[in-house]
């Protein structure tokens, strides 16, 4: 190609929509919106900021961070590979841009994400600028903004990637605890942790035409579903028709709308007192140092839930994941009959469903009341079916949100049992609003003032995993697995073909020594013999052994102490944690 002809195809752009050969200065006069069809093309971050912000008066936030790459991650290619060429390609340092400015002369501190850097994809760096840029807006007590787009969590940073879900959520539950507002804009496309997070747990939803949100990804859902999606499906307007954003908004009326909402919450009173913002905890700090020291047996709570004197042989990763799904690996109805007593199981989200991936109810620990939520799998083909494989559908995170709030009011403390592959992906699963279900678990638990312990039993899986699993306390069995994504799921995207799913799961560390090391479990509680399913009762007997240690000092810290712990448990999890590394094997 001629240089004349290089610049004379920069002149014109090809609409995505209609397919019409557009000028080029026309389309950017247009706010990058085809004159033709209407068809919103995808914008950067930089350009987004400059048209919803008033002139001069940006002023965008440090966004320098410390490199980490904690989980030495290699697929085809090193990730530090893929980050040096996404700053290439886009000229940012990360996938979003934060700063503050005024938007029709009303101040706000605002967040962009940027798709085309490794597909807006929150990792640990994203989530320390959103949630710094959250705390900008507390200390401002200014509104906060968010503009999403992204791909969902970022699966090279593994486990600490799913941790940013809550360490942005939390931020956002100190701003609304404050009285200030909170806008997400909605883009395309937003998917994945994201949605299921800070994009959908805001006051309010704008999602612009044309943007497409979800939990799961609309190939993800035909590949599980096997079935066509609906006309529109995942779109601003399907959003709009299923009470999933407030508004749908052409990109020439977004700046208006958003300084119309800016001059309301200006002209009203926040009903409370700005909350001191939550500094990151030192890594050395654990919430175990600051319970009472008293336990049931007048000691703290152990390093290690049960020692039997050996030390636990260490696995292959994909061995470890195969493992973690063996039928017979006890369920939480399973635990629920040999770790607990009296337990009465309640049903029901109110809002017309009962999902039975989740159950939960009263039950009695050594005597002591408590609510227990969990995922239920089953043993046989017809009980995982029955159970969608414990899959939990919006109706299943709104019960156990029910109970979890319940809870809370009765002064009960929360055990979750978590052992998921991940959310319910199906088709009505979008319709009913999944992303903002889980969202608001996790929002929720942020704030939940009772004692809340987490124990992996097999699977954690990505966001419906992490939708019970904000807590004082996580604990993860010994053969158990956590993960931003399943081993499958990321060999499909990074590598070649599925067969490499082996490979992911040593690159995810996703075993329980892996993310003890990394500081997203507290303890593992050692499985006898090869597995917890060659001996249920013994596994039951350490296993309530290790909750028993690790919830009894908890019920002596008061709720906000309870609360302003855990949010720093989370809030540790930025990019000072991501410099943590894990070593390679």
């Amino acid at each position: 190609m001629t240089a004349a002809a290089g610049q004379e195809e920069q002149l014109w752009s090809r609409c995505a929509g209609c397919a019409s050969l557009l000028y080029r200065k026309r389309l950017r006069r247009n706010l990058d919106v085809c004159p033709e069809c209407g068809e919103h093309s995808r914008l950067g971050a930089p350009e987004r900021l400059r048209q919803l912000v008033d002139p001069g008066s940006l002023r965008l936030l440090p966004d320098r961070l410390p490199e980490a790459d904690p989980l030495n991650f290699v697929d085809v290619l090193p990730y530090p590979h893929r980050l040096t060429a996404a700053r290439a390609a886009t000229g940012l340092p990360e996938a979003v841009l934060c700063g503050t400015a005024t938007i029709g002369g009303h101040p706000a501190a605002l967040a962009v994400m940027d798709f085309r850097f490794l597909g807006g994809s929150l990792g640990a760096a994203v989530g320390e600028l959103i949630t710094r840029t959250a705390e900008r807006a507390l200390d401002d007590r200014a509104p906060l903004i968010l503009v999403t787009a992204s791909g969902g969590a970022r699966m090279q940073e593994g486990a600490l990637s799913l941790m940013q879900m809550a360490t942005v959520s939390q931020a956002i539950a100190a701003l609304r605890e404050a009285g200030l507002l909170t806008v997400s804009v909605l883009t395309d496309p937003t998917y994945g942790g994201v949605a299921a997070s800070f994009a959908t747990n805001t006051d309010l939803v704008l999602a612009e035409s044309g943007a497409r949100m979800g939990f799961a990804g609309p190939r993800v859902i035909r590949q599980v579903t096997g079935r066509a999606l609906p006309e529109g499906f995942q779109t601003a307007d399907f959003l709009l028709r299923h009470g999933q954003v407030d508004m749908v908004v052409q990109r020439r009326s977004l700046r208006g709308r958003l300084a119309a909402l800016l001059a309301a919450a200006r002209t009203g009173r926040p009903a409370q007192a700005s909350v001191p913002r939550q500094e990151p905890a030192r890594h050395h700090e654990r919430l175990a140092d600051a319970v009472p020291p008293a336990a049931a047996d007048g000691q703290r709570p152990p390093t290690a839930a049960v020692d039997d004197g050996t030390q636990p042989a260490v696995r292959d990763a994909w061995d470890t994941v195969r493992t973690a799904r063996h039928p017979g690996r006890p369920t939480t109805l399973d635990y629920l009959d040999s770790v607990f007593d009296g337990f009465v199981e309640l049903h029901g989200d109110r809002l017309g469903g009962d999902c039975p991936a989740i159950v939960g109810g009263i039950a009695r620990l050594a005597g002591r009341h408590v609510m227990v939520v969990g995922h239920q799998k089953g043993h046989t083909t017809a009980d995982l079916v029955a159970r969608n494989f414990g899959m939990a559908s919006p109706a299943g995170h709104r019960k156990a949100l029910r109970l979890m709030r319940l809870a809370a009011r009765l002064g009960l403390p929360v055990v979750t049992l978590v052992d998921t592959p991940g959310a319910d992906p199906g088709i009505s699963a979008e319709e009913q609003g999944q992303a903002a279900a889980i969202a608001e678990n996790i929002l929720t638990l942020t704030v939940l003032p009772t004692p809340v312990v987490t124990v992996i039993t097999g699977e954690g899986g990505s966001g419906g995993a992490l939708a019970l699993g904000v807590a004082d306390r996580v604990l993860m069995l010994q053969h158990a697995v956590y993960s931003v994504i399943s081993p499958e799921g990321c060999a499909a995207i990074l590598w070649p073909d599925r067969s490499a799913a082996p490979q992911a799961a040593r690159a995810l560390r996703l075993t329980a020594p892996d993310l003890c090391r990394l500081g997203v479990v507290d303890e593992i509680i050692p499985e006898p013999a090869t597995a917890a399913h060659d001996d249920p009762a013994e596994t039951a007997r350490r296993l309530r052994a290790a909750l028993l240690a690790n919830l009894v000092p908890l019920l002596d810290v008061p709720p906000a102490m309870l609360v302003r712990l855990r949010r720093q448990r989370f809030r540790r999890f930025g990019a000072t944690r991501a410099g943590t590394q894990v070593g390679a094997r």
